[in-house]
Parts: C-alpha cells; structure tokens; sequence
C-alpha cells in the first residue's frame, strides 16, 4: 500500500515541452475558479444578486472587501509555506475550500450567509490559487522567462473575470445566479486531482532546471541539486532573504505603491458596471460588456512582460500609472455606449498590467529563494487596498448619491503612486547597513 501510494505521488506525465508550461497552465485553471469570489466578478454581477435578493448594495461590496482583507492576513503564510513545500499540497487545499464555499452561495438565503461563505473562499482561494503561491511557482520554474512566466500568472484572473461575468449574463437568463456559482463549484472540487499529481516545487524537484536548460557538462554525476541549481543561475542574479528585503526602503515603498494602486484602482473597478448604467445611461449588459472587455485586455500584460524586459519593471509601472490616472478622470466625460468601450480599452491595456508588474519588480530586486516570503509580506498592503477601495465606492455612492468624488479619488490616488515609484530604486545589499541604521 506505502509502495503504490508513493509510486502514485512520484509520477508525473512526460511532456514534450518544458515541464514548467504544464504547472502553469494548470495554475490557470485553478485561478480561473478562484476568480468566481473575486472583487471584479462581485462588482460585475452585483446587479443581478441584488435585483434578485433586495439586499442593500453594502453587503456585496462588505463581502468583496471583508474576502480580500483577510486573504491578505492569509498571504504571508502562504507565502512561506509556498518557499518550503510549493504549489502540490498548497492549491489542492485551495480548490477544495473554495468549491465548497461556492456550493454554499449558490444556496444561501441571507446576506450574513453571503458574507461567510464569500469571504472563506476568498481569503484561501486567493493566496493558493491566484497571487502567492502560483506566482512563487512562475518564479522558480523559470528564470530567463520569469517576466512571461509572471505575466500569464498576471492575465489569468482577469481574463476570467471577463468569462464569469459573461457566463453570469447568460446562464441567469436560462437559470439564475446561484447555477453558476453552484456549477463552478463542482468544478473546483475535481480540479483537486489533477493539482495533486501534476503541481510540484521547483523544476529540480524533477530532475530539471528552470527555463529546461540543461546541466552543464561539467556537472558531476554525485554533484547536488544546490549546485546544479547555482550553475545554472545568471552569475547577475542574486536572492536576498526575506528579512534583508525587508529592510530595504525598496520593499516598503514598492509595498506603498501596491497599496495605493489597488485603493484607487480597485474602487473605480468594482463601481464600474453600477456607474456607467446608472449616470452613462448604458444597460446592465453593455455595462458589463466594458468591465468585460476592460479585463480582458489583461492580454496586454504578456506584452508588458516584454516591455520590461528592456525598459524595466519599474519604468513601465510609471508610464502604466500615468495613462491609467488620466483614462480615470475621462470617465467623468462617458455619456455613451462608445465613449465607454473607450475608455475600458485604455484603462484595460495601461491599468491591467500595473498588479503583475508589481511582483516582477520584487523578482527583479530579490530574486527566487524567498520570493514566497517576500510576496506574501506585500500581499497585506495589496488586500488592504483591495479590500478598502470595494467598500469606498458603495460608501460614497450611499452618502453623495454620485461617483464623482470616487473617480476624481482614484486619479489622485494613482498620479501619488506613480510619484513613489520614481523612487522606490533597486536596492543593493552594501548599502543595506547605512540604509537600517
């Protein structure tokens, strides 16, 4: 019996390509369903929960930011627990809580209900299947690609969240609301299989190294996996630990600008569809139609990874900010179904990227062998802005009657992070003494 089972968690399929496009692809898959609870597809399909349920506007938008808070309590352990054990133990977990949490919003009949079923699923799904520990995975199963690698861990949440919330559109014409949540549910739970036999830590796990370079010629047969990993790391690579990050002004200003980030951007987002249906006159369904073409145009971060690879991570999150802050302030000027599809083309190709570029600056600044540790330290600072901003719209909304104070907000907001990001400049170890003294 220990024989097969061990034989069972040994095996993997052999691929024809590298391993590690394998255990991304799959990574996808489980973002795709952790998507289901997050603040886009909340804030998308609003509408159709509460014309259904009467509840007051608040209890989504409490459920959305409640969610992603305590992901952020969540990440940081994640983040560890992603450095020693990796992806396989961690996201079959998440797969299983979330299905089940889905399987209880599809059969709620109170708000309070929602509530706790929302935010369990979404304080697990979103550390395990979506930020921290996929994107630990991109990093240590590439290197030369690690911004490609990223990129795609980048696009698959809201590249699903446009598939939700058309599906949403759909299938609560033939059925409501809780089908869907219900269907992809069950989904979830039999991506739990998969995820165990295929996910693994590090591509030397396996016998590989990232990117699928070959060991050098030189590498002894008694030689360890330490030092095949260290040959075949760039000599201009370096990995701090997760306390020597920390106590770099990089990490905290590159943590600030993330805050600041999600605050302005994510209320903006999760007030989007509510807005342009109720002040730009638009249908609920050409409303969700620009959130849906907006975050599908996430595709766009594959071309960013590029870009970064020759102007820097940190160059192009200015420039991204800075066309982001002024697509913002236009949508006061949105009046038509055009003009709106407008603006969610600009505001999806410049703003979509800015969360991935983010972690590939903390690729690019301190490597792999705490990347899980380091990520999960910023990831309280992204949720917290996450979480603040999907409450600020229906406030402000509730208290003015109107979302112009919310936009001209998240502009502002933006332009400030733009300006720190000037500043959070690589760090360099020799200078970390003078820096914490």
């Amino acid at each position: 019996m220990a024989s097969s089972l061990s034989a069972f968690l040994n095996w993997r399929p052999n691929t024809p390509f590298y391993y590690g496009w394998l255990v991304l692809g799959l990574a996808g898959a489980g973002a795709f369903v952790a998507t289901a609870v997050a603040g886009v597809v909340l804030g998308g399909v609003q509408s159709y929960i509460l014309e259904d349920t009467g509840w007051p506007r608040t209890s989504i938008g409490l459920a959305a930011s409640c969610g992603v808070w305590m992901s952020g309590v969540c990440a940081p352990f994640a983040g560890r627990l992603a450095d020693r054990y990796g992806p396989r133990w961690l996201m079959p977990v998440g797969v299983v809580v979330l299905g089940l949490s889905m399987i209880a919003i599809g059969g709620v009949n109170a708000a309070w209900q929602f509530l706790i079923a929302a935010i369990i699923g979404r304080s697990i799904s979103q550390p395990f299947l979506i930020g921290v520990v996929p994107r630990t995975m991109a990093v240590n199963f590439f290197n030369r690609r690690r911004n490609i690698a990223l990129a795609l861990t980048g696009v698959y949440r809201p590249i699903s969240g446009a598939l939700i919330i058309q599906a949403f559109s759909v299938i609560t014409l033939l059925a409501d609301w809780r089908a869907v949540f219900r269907l992809l549910g069950v989904f979830s739970l039999l991506l739990a299989v998969p995820m165990l036999v295929i996910m693994r830590r590090r591509p030397e796990d396996i016998g590989l190294l990232p990117d699928g370079a070959r060991a050098p010629p030189a590498t002894a047969p008694g030689r360890s996996d330490a030092s095949r990993e260290t040959a075949a790391r760039p000599a201009s690579e370096v990995s701090w630990t997760s306390k020597e990050a920390m106590r770099s002004k990089a990490f905290w200003m590159v943590s600030m600008v993330a805050f600041l980030n999600v605050t302005g951007s994510s209320g903006l987002g999760f007030s989007l569809v509510p807005y342009l249906h109720e002040f730009a006159g638009l249908t609920i369904p050409q409303a969700a139609g620009v959130l849906s073409v907006s975050t599908f145009l996430a595709l766009s971060s594959l071309v960013w990874g590029q870009v970064a690879g020759k102007l820097t991570p940190r160059w192009c999150i200015v420039g991204a900010m800075a066309v982001s802050a002024l697509a913002t302030l236009a949508l006061l000027q949105v009046h038509s179904l055009a003009a709106a599809y407008a603006f969610g083309i600009f505001w999806g190709l410049f703003h979509s990227a800015l969360e991935v570029l983010l972690y590939m600056v903390l690729a690019d600044y301190f490597g792999r062998n705490s990347y899980g540790a380091i990520a999960g330290a910023m990831r309280p600072f992204e949720a917290g802005g996450l979480g603040l901003g999907q409450i600020v719209g229906p406030l402000v909304y509730d208290i003015t009657g109107s979302y112009t104070i919310l936009i001209i907000f998240s502009s502002a907001v933006q332009a400030i992070a733009m300006c720190l990001m000037l500043l959070a400049r690589r760090p360099e170890r020799r200078r970390l003494a003078a820096e914490t003294a």
